[in-house]
């Protein structure tokens, strides 16, 4: 690859880094509790096929959520991979409607050899989770008339670095290790109508900041046209570096009222993927977020104070493409399709969110470059409560490399 091209990923991941911890992914009312909405760190590719990740072991393809994955590359090439997003979301309570757009890079990673086939590398920025939303209620008592706002705005970003290893040619073990920070600020205002009755403002922000680690393994064996791969991923509960800070907006006071009450929850999930003639491969995912055992403003997530239940995802997709090799461009395009479904993990919500996607993978001619594009369409709530409908496209360029072939004189 030219030095032109390698400039232009350098400038592409400053511009991510400066984009990604400046801007909200989300406009979603759900998004008021806990963290916000969590993001699954799957590349373009895998967010077609449902959010699947745990079980996949591709060679053109960075996979953050499984670090054992990365061995599956190629010694001699380098790897880097950027997307972008679009969204628009519509929703309805009973005091209307409201539409909403946003968009935003998404991610940025890269991923190479280290050694041979056996051990990989890879790093990236990523989100971790967004908060944005923005909701009026108007209402009476006798005598008085008043309308309540909640606002919030929001991230917590993460850059992570991961190394795999094959232990042998079955078996590869993996890690993450990521830095987060982020601030998320939540305000809460009550206007009366009537003159002479004070406006009462709460704004606070959560600012926080850690290490967590992610553990991987994936046994993955090939026969004919045949190919297997099973995963799993653990992450144990972390505690966060944390600050909660009221300001009061009378005086422009800021108080610190509770500090390092928070925690990153228990993950494991598992995942398989079976892929047939290098043509069409299928894969489920299940992952548990045990927020209820997670402090979350000096409580388990469980307690009443907080209303926290933990959040099981169960996801499931398929790749196909006629031909590797065709002659024809089409029979080398890449369909994707998948489902998800998930637990919102405010017990009280009650209502599952459940997206639907769809996708196709552009390969190239010239470089070994795939153009992925991933639209999803995701429902949560119920017409009763709050409902939240939203579309969402995606598109991402994975770029692979032979950097490391030594050409003979």
């Amino acid at each position: 690859m030219n030095s032109k091209i390698r400039n232009i990923f350098v400038v592409a991941a400053l511009l991510a880094c400066g984009t990604l911890t400046a801007q909200n992914m989300t406009s979603s009312p759900y998004s008021r509790y806990a963290y916000g909405d969590l993001n699954e760190n799957v590349p373009t590719g895998y967010r077609a096929m449902g959010g699947v990740g745990v079980g996949m072991r591709n060679n053109k393809a960075i996979n953050p959520s499984q670090p054992a994955s990365y061995t599956s590359m190629d010694s001699l090439t380098f790897m880097f991979d950027i997307a972008a997003c679009v969204s628009w979301s519509h929703y309805r309570d009973a005091g209307g409607v409201k539409n909403k757009a946003n968009g935003n890079l998404e991610y940025v990673t890269m991923q190479f050899p280290l050694w041979k086939r056996w051990i990989a590398m890879s790093v990236g920025l990523t989100p971790y989770s967004s908060v944005g939303y923005s909701i009026s209620l108007s209402d009476s008592i006798p005598g008085y008339h008043f309308k309540k706002d909640y606002d919030g705005t929001g991230n917590i970003s993460q850059v992570y670095g991961g190394l795999s290893f094959n232990i042998c040619n079955w078996v590869a073990l993996g890690a993450n290790v990521y830095y987060m920070w982020g601030d998320l600020n939540r305000m809460r205002s009550l206007y009366f109508t009537e003159s002479g009755l004070k406006t009462t403002i709460q704004d606070e922000i959560l600012s926080v900041s850690n290490v967590r680690f992610r553990a991987g393994a994936q046994f993955f064996h090939t026969w004919g046209k045949h190919s297997v791969n099973i995963g799993a991923i653990y992450e144990n509960k972390m505690k966060l570096h944390s600050e909660l800070i009221a300001i009061e907006t009378q005086s422009n006071d800021s108080i610190p009222i509770f500090v390092n009450g928070w925690e990153l929850p228990r993950v494991w999930g598992v995942g398989a993927s079976y892929n047939w003639a290098n043509r069409l491969t299928v894969a489920i995912d299940f992952e548990r977020q045990c927020m209820a055992s997670a402090l979350y403003n000096g409580f388990p997530g469980n307690d009443p104070e907080n209303g926290l239940q933990d959040r099981n995802r169960y996801a499931f997709g398929a790749e196909y493409r006629h031909d590797p090799m065709g002659r024809k461009y089409v029979e080398r395009m890449l369909w994707r399709a998948g489902v998800s479904v998930q637990d919102e993990y405010l017990a009280t919500i009650g209502a599952k969110r459940i997206s639907a996607t769809i996708g196709i993978g552009f390969p190239l001619y010239t470089i070994g470059t795939v153009i992925n594009t991933t639209i999803e369409y995701t429902h949560r709530g119920s017409a009763a409560g709050l409902e939240d409908n939203s579309l969402r496209f995606t598109i991402g360029a994975s770029i692979a490399e032979s950097w490391f072939f030594k050409r003979k004189l």
